[in-house]
């Protein structure tokens, strides 16, 4: 940590495109640099003291809610539909008991949720298996395969004939509730060292976020995206996504949390 600099983790999945485009637009940006990783790395880094704040997984804070500060009113949740939390499968997904389930290992969160969902709202026994193959190889030796971000968005595309499941349009059925993928989290070390620049960032990222919400349209024209979809799917798949954190969302986490430490996974 660099007293009056601050390190921010940056996940280039589409679904947070929104925010960082403007938070690059709209704030002094001088003290920030960004450090990129997909989430299970940028969770490693912000554990570790390599980044002081970060959009992350929401497991990495209820597995080490003692080191970190939430930024209120930010997330990455659903209430229905994610569209990119997808788990392919070459048969329904209630006759998978008992196989062993692929799960991309840049996920931490998603594949809590799949455990759940597994157990829980299906009552199947189903080992999980991290892997970085990609799908077209890893579906010939497996049966179901969890992807996440702009991978599983790719992927979708392109496996018509594969069930796909929605993990956060499937959580929504079974609790009614938002489910909350990632929060914004810093590190108590450095924000309670640094309260000046925590609240310039937390300014900062609450107008990138008012910002954002606004430009859908228009950010969607400068997105990495658009080789795949058009700008109506694109704005589509950033209007399912809610990037705030409001009661109903903590119900969504508590109870999160509450599943995750019946199936020992926190």
């Amino acid at each position: 940590m660099t007293k009056g600099h601050l390190r921010i983790g940056r996940i280039r999945y589409a679904n947070l495109f929104p925010i960082f485009y403007m938070l690059e637009r709209s704030a002094d940006c001088s003290a920030y640099e960004f450090v990129e990783g997909v989430p299970s790395v940028v969770n490693r880094l912000l554990r570790e003291g390599d980044i002081d704040i970060s959009p992350s997984s929401s497991i990495e804070y209820l597995r080490n809610e003692e080191k970190y500060t939430v930024l209120d009113g930010h997330s990455i949740s659903s209430a229905g539909p994610i569209g990119s939390i997808l788990l392919f499968s070459r048969r329904p997904i209630e006759t998978l008991n008992g196989l062993i389930v692929l799960a991309s290992s840049q996920s931490e969160t998603s594949v809590a949720l799949l455990d759940i969902v597994l157990n829980k709202f299906y009552d199947l026994d189903c080992p999980l298996k991290s892997t970085s193959e990609p799908l077209e190889k890893a579906i010939e030796t497996h049966t179901a395969y969890l992807l996440i971000g702009d991978d599983a968005l790719r992927e979708a595309l392109k496996w018509p004939k594969l069930y796909i499941y929605d993990l956060g349009d499937i959580w929504h059925k079974n609790t009614g509730l938002p489910f909350v993928f990632a929060l914004w989290i810093a590190r108590n070390a450095w924000s309670m060292e640094e309260p000046a620049l925590f609240e310039r960032f937390r300014k900062d990222l609450d107008a990138a976020k008012a910002g954002a919400l606004k430009n859908l349209r228009t950010i969607a024209g400068e997105s990495p995206l658009l080789s795949m979809l058009s700008e109506d799917e694109i704005v589509s798949y950033w209007k399912g996504i809610s990037y705030d954190l409001d009661e109903e969302h903590k119900k969504g986490l508590e109870l999160f949390q509450k599943y995750a430490e019946e199936l020992k996974l926190i």
